[in-house]
């Protein structure tokens, strides 16, 4: 950053005529987004980290392993439902109100709750608890992708929202790594807990010191945003807060293609909470690994998954505006191919063969999905709605949260993991298929308009 740009000041608005540029201001704020929602991922995996040994737990006070993890499977479901609820209104939130306080608010509410269910005793109390924490977590994402569009111009959107998308893939792994050395050294479950609000409570300390709402509050421009997003033509004028809510939703609500990719949200989500939750417990059980080294494993499908969000989100920038639809397409079709391998994978394989499919369905399915709520929200909503956009698209997504705790834990006992797996290939060859429908419609869309 320039000793000019300095010397304005943070209170001093930019010049309008200043060409927006990347600056250490730019850098620090992607590297607090990434990692401050990477914290999340503290209290928010550390249940899947955990499962199976509260599993074990609860079978010492004569409950049946099965109807153990049926259970444990409900208060995730419903509490993937809260986190669903939570999107719809974030989003709204941050766009009227501003993404910096949903942003720390989210994490502060999220804290709370983790410690409260690391004190609780008995289902009820941990059901409470666990919604509590997701639907404060359901305010972090939308405050991320506010901030992001007052910060980012649009030709780099999605490079911008790759970066910060590791935090939900490579900041996912290595929370679940941290958590798994903890049980590898005898930590009990109610320790994982405690270390992972203590931890976010670090990284909330940190945002609440340096991250801003926008760049202006640096005394840097405000950055160019989509000329093709449905806001284009609009003015924002000074209506009170209903009337600018329902201008918000109104074009996205009437947009074909945004419907359609809430439709491929709630496929893709589907697949990425069973892999998120159940993992470590079908390394236990299918593979046979024991807890420590199973959570360790599981860390493979965010890793992976980071590696393809990297690739995919430059290479969509440079495809140009099909880009994300066709990498969506192909993405999805090859994660289906992966889940009828797994599907096909016996019992007495090992345990290479089962970690490989998991990190290639991470590879494949990750890439498409950080598109959703990211650059696909950013391209639809541009700076007035973003947030909102991202809200509505997470939570048609996390609506599917239900049948990944509940129904995945009930195929898993009655059928087994491998009739799951297969289950779970159909629900992404539908999701390939309305991916494809996209592409199309927008490809005839841009030619009908050229």
């Amino acid at each position: 950053m320039s000793s000019t740009t300095l010397a304005r000041g943070r209170n001093e608005p930019a010049q309008p005529n200043a060409r927006a540029r990347f600056t250490l201001w730019h850098g620090v704020t992607v590297a607090l987004l990434a990692l401050g929602y990477s914290g999340y991922y503290f209290c928010r995996s550390d249940l899947s980290v955990v499962l199976p040994g509260m599993i074990r737990d609860l079978t010492r006070h004569g409950i049946s392993a099965g109807e153990a993890q049926i259970r444990l499977g409900f208060i995730a479901s419903v509490g993937t439902v809260a986190y669903a609820l939570g999107k719809f209104v974030s989003g709204a939130l941050a766009d009227t109100g501003g993404g910096r306080r949903n942003f720390l608010g989210g994490m502060a509410g999220s804290i709370l709750f983790t410690i409260i269910f690391a004190l609780s005793g008995g289902f009820p109390l941990f059901t409470m608890a666990w919604i509590g924490n997701r639907l404060f977590q359901s305010q972090g994402w939308a405050g991320m992708v506010r901030v992001s569009s007052r910060w980012f111009s649009y030709s780099t959107y999605g490079s911008v929202m790759a970066v910060v998308s590791l935090s939900f893939l490579f900041g996912d792994a290595g929370c679940r790594w941290a958590m798994s050395e903890l049980l590898a050294h005898g930590v009990g479950w109610r320790g994982v807990f405690f270390f992972a609000a203590g931890a976010l409570t670090i990284l909330l300390v940190t945002s609440l010191l340096f991250l801003r709402e926008t760049p202006q509050e640096r005394g840097l421009p405000a950055p160019e945003v989509n000329p093709a997003n449905v806001y284009a033509g609009q003015v924002q004028g000074s209506e009170d807060q209903t009337v600018r809510v329902a201008a918000i939703l109104r074009p996205l609500l009437t947009s074909f293609a945004f419907w359609m990719v809430c439709a491929l949200a709630f496929g893709a989500t589907l697949l990425r909470e069973t892999f998120n939750l159940w993992t470590p417990t079908y390394f236990v059980q299918f593979v046979g690994l024991p807890p420590s080294a199973a959570a360790s494993r599981s860390a493979l499908f965010p890793l992976c998954g980071g590696i393809s969000v990297l690739l995919g989100g430059f290479l969509s920038d440079k495809l140009g505006p099909n880009g994300r639809n066709l990498l969506t397409v192909t993405g999805m079709t090859a994660c289906t191919a992966c889940l009828v391998l797994m599907w096909a994978v016996p019992g007495n394989v090992g345990a290479w063969a089962p970690s490989i499919l998991v990190g290639l369905v991470g590879f494949t399915l990750l890439g498409p999905y950080s598109y959703l709520a990211g650059a696909m929200s950013l391209d639809f909503g541009g700076e007035r709605g973003s947030a909102t956009a991202a809200g509505i698209i997470d939570g048609f997504g996390y609506m599917a949260g239900w049948l990944s705790g509940d129904t995945v834990a009930r195929i898993s006992v009655a059928f087994g993991w491998r009739k799951a797996f297969l289950a779970l290939a159909v629900v992404s060859l539908l999701t390939a298929l309305v991916a494809l429908v996209l592409t199309a419609h927008q490809r005839l869309d841009r030619a009908q308009h050229a």
